[in-house]
């Protein structure tokens, strides 16, 4: 029961170069999330930087995620250690940290997501989800080897630093935000922009050389399985919201584009 407790299947995934297909989870709510997780999705993405997602929140989705067989990735909304601490210690064991920049923010990151010596996480794993509150006797000394820390670079700076960011220890994967990185290289609202697909798949090569796994969020099917065949190995296909909104919508229009419309005043 210990192993299983702490082994992260999605992490050793990455590691040995298996293809990770996920879905996006904005809606910030468990009982849509038990439904996704029971969907067969590798993973789901717990986004808590642009939903209202938060540390109570995240713990429910946690909780409603954790018996089907996918995996919970959380994003925090920044890179605060606080923060990493808190989620790490309600039992994520993969983040996928925003807006990352220079190697000197990512080995910090790596630091803050390690007990000492390899970093400096506080130790509270006697009153923590994550180690069944102190009934994981082995928690402390496998921990920091179970956390898989995913990376986002989104602007021309995180580009320009790529190769540096992605060769650092502890350092398991690198996310490519083309939402962002579009807007930073001057065409917002534009991620299938040539300059803006060019640098993607440039980067994908680059963190695949540096021996990490690359990874994106693409909801459109041909470019999912373009930037798949490029070499990207954990991406979200889907969003929850927009799935809805997309379902909801189109079975309105079926059925009211088919009724009568509404009589004139005259009748």
């Amino acid at each position: 029961m210990t192993a299983e407790i702490l082994a992260n299947p999605f992490k050793a995934a990455l590691k040995q170069g298996d293809r990770q297909i996920g879905l996006w989870l904005a809606m910030a709510d468990s009982y849509s999330a038990e439904i996704c997780a029971g969907s067969g999705f590798d993973w789901l993405l717990l986004d808590g930087e642009h939903s209202p997602l938060d540390l109570r929140t995240m713990l429910a989705q946690l909780q409603s995620v954790a018996p089907y067989p996918t995996h919970a990735v959380v994003r925090p909304p920044t890179g605060d250690p606080v923060l990493i601490k808190q989620m790490l210690d309600i039992g994520a064991h993969s983040l996928l940290i925003p807006m990352v920049d220079t190697p000197e923010q990512a080995e910090m990151l790596v630091r803050a997501t390690r007990y000492p010596p390899q970093g400096f996480r506080g130790v509270g794993a006697g009153i923590a989800r994550a180690a069944r509150w102190g009934r994981t006797p082995d928690y402390l000394d496998r921990a920091n080897d179970e956390v898989c820390l995913l990376l986002q670079v989104e602007t021309r700076t995180g580009l320009e630093n790529l190769e540096a960011i992605a060769t650092i220890d502890g350092v398991d994967g690198v996310f490519l935000g083309a939402a962002d990185l579009s807007a930073s290289l001057g065409h917002i609202g534009q991620p299938q922009h040539p300059e803006v697909v060019a640098a993607m798949e440039r980067a994908i090569k680059l963190i695949l050389a540096c021996g990490k796994a690359p990874g994106l969020l693409a909801t459109d099917e041909t470019v999912a399985s373009a930037y798949l065949a490029q070499g990207a190995q954990f991406v979200a296909v889907g969003v929850d919201a927009l799935l809805l909104v997309q379902a909801t919508q189109t079975l309105a229009r079926r059925f009211k584009s088919g009724l009568p419309g509404p009589r004139s005043a005259g009748y």
